[in-house]
């Protein structure tokens, strides 16, 4: 029996579509690179490379390691994940920038 016969893999992309969110995801790479630098400030350099972080991270997952075709309980392991670093990264963040007004001049 060939993939094409097999029902349970009739959804799955085939290599075009592979090939397109690879571009995407070279893409997304660029643009994260030209932000950290260039002179993007702080407040607009943070938040695009966190969304763009977070929409590649969502890209591989459903693309490449195929979450959307797997369990739910998959799809809620992986968000729980992505909370937590997107909480540890805004708490990094917030310590930082907390640490930084307070300094003695």
């Amino acid at each position: 029996m060939t993939e094409a016969d097999d029902p349970e893999h009739t959804d799955h992309p085939d290599s075009s579509q592979y090939i397109v969110i690879g571009i995407i995801l070279a893409v997304f790479t660029a643009i994260e690179v030209a932000i950290s630098f260039s002179a993007v400030p702080t407040e607009v350099a943070i938040p695009s490379l966190i969304v763009l972080t977070v929409l590649k991270f969502l890209l591989v997952i459903l693309w490449f390691m195929h979450l959307r075709f797997d369990s739910g309980w998959y799809r809620r392991l992986f968000a729980f994940g992505l909370a937590v670093a997107l909480a540890i990264y805004a708490a990094t963040i917030s310590l930082m920038l907390y640490a930084g007004s307070n300094r003695p001049a």
